[in-house]
């Protein structure tokens, strides 16, 4: 099994692009175990609920692994959340570093526009940039592979699918 987790800082296109391939590739998806948070209890992320987020988010790409398909696409993993940890915090505590890790990262830079989709926390350029090279810095210091996918929305996809391809032979 491959896992190809969609890293970066919010409002890059991870999720939608995620979601997009894996219906047009029939490739299974893992949601977002910290947007379902955010929607359904609420935007307070002290370093505990940052704790069972990423907890949570293992759960179910350990349960969607189960099945062991072919490729598996992880909206996220416990390394994102340990980004946001940096970000909020200045820390990461430790264990959020020893989750099992995708087999290749596609890191989304914050060269597009941001949405603000009620959610979601860094809107300026600055904090965009700082939160992208924290996430970026995640995927140096654990040493786990990766590619980055910038430009236009289409360019991303295109990226995207291209990488998929490379990695996996799914076109």
């Amino acid at each position: 099994m491959i896992r190809i987790c969609f890293h970066g800082a919010e409002s890059t296109g991870k999720s939608t692009v995620a979601e997009r391939l894996a219906r047009n590739l029939d490739i299974p998806v893992v949601p977002e175990f910290g947007r379902e948070w955010a929607e359904t209890v609420g935007t307070d992320f002290p370093m505990d609920v940052l704790l069972a987020i990423a907890d949570g988010q293992d759960a179910a790409m350990t349960a969607a692994a189960a099945s062991n398909p072919p490729v598996l696409f992880l909206d996220t993993d416990p390394l994102m959340t340990a980004a946001w940890a940096a970000m909020l915090f200045g820390e990461v505590p430790e264990i959020m570093l020893r989750y099992a890790k995708a087999e290749h990262y596609l890191l989304f830079t914050p060269d597009v526009p941001w949405f603000d989709d009620g959610t979601r926390f860094f809107g300026t350029e600055k904090e965009r940039a700082h939160f992208a090279g924290l996430a970026e810095g995640i995927l140096i210091g654990t040493g786990v592979p990766y590619t980055r996918i910038s430009g236009s929305w289409a360019e991303r996809e295109a990226q995207t699918r291209a990488e998929i391809a490379r990695l996996t032979g799914v076109t």
